[in-house]
């Protein structure tokens, strides 16, 4: 995906999609890369349409914004319709098959739209755990960050509570791997839609 890696993650507010891009944004920083993470909340925190974007590159980020992002991922019906201005020729565009779309509530112009199951995988795990299983898509999709530097920040971000409930731990780091095999199978053409 090149230097510059732009993602917007949206979903409705309570999905954790703040949290995920906080632990992508402090896995850049630990490898010394540059990162920019700007939140959008709806104008409810609780039941608005939550947007976190998030730039990673191994130089200096021109501009803190972005009209067009590299991954977009929707994770409600509702972020769906708030993401289509995101999306360009260049983007692969992601959603949560947990909601009925029809095709035109995609976005025509994106380079490739897949389809994943995040919901479903997550209640095979545990719904707390959403947001990483989506952060491993994110990860797999892009390579932004490496492995390693993303388990360090998870660790980081949510040590406290594993301290706490050690199960936690091995938990969301299942959760991790299962976003980025997604995300892998994805890529290999399991579930695009249109490439």
């Amino acid at each position: 995906m090149g230097n510059l890696v732009r993602v917007a993650l949206a979903g409705e507010g309570g999905q954790g999609v703040q949290a995920a891009a906080e632990i992508l944004a402090e896995a850049a920083y630990n490898e010394g890369k540059q990162a920019i993470y700007i939140p959008n909340f709806g104008l409810e925190q609780r039941g608005g349409v939550s947007v976190a974007f998030i730039q990673v590159s191994d130089r200096r980020i021109g501009a803190p914004k972005f009209h067009k992002g590299d991954v977009v991922v929707a994770l409600s019906h509702r972020a769906v319709e708030r993401t289509h201005q995101y999306s360009g020729p260049d983007t692969v565009y992601v959603y949560d098959t947990s909601f009925q779309l029809s095709p035109e509530d995609l976005p025509p112009e994106a380079a490739r739209v897949i389809g994943i199951p995040a919901v479903e995988k997550a209640k095979e795990l545990s719904t707390r755990v959403f947001n990483i299983v989506v952060m491993g898509v994110v990860v797999g999709l892009t390579e932004m960050v490496s492995y390693e530097a993303t388990r360090k920040a998870l660790e980081h971000k949510l040590g406290y509570k594993f301290e706490k409930t050690p199960e936690l731990r091995e938990l969301n780091f299942r959760a991790l791997d299962t976003g980025i095999e997604m995300a892998r199978e994805a890529l290999k053409g399991g579930e695009v839609i249109h490439a």
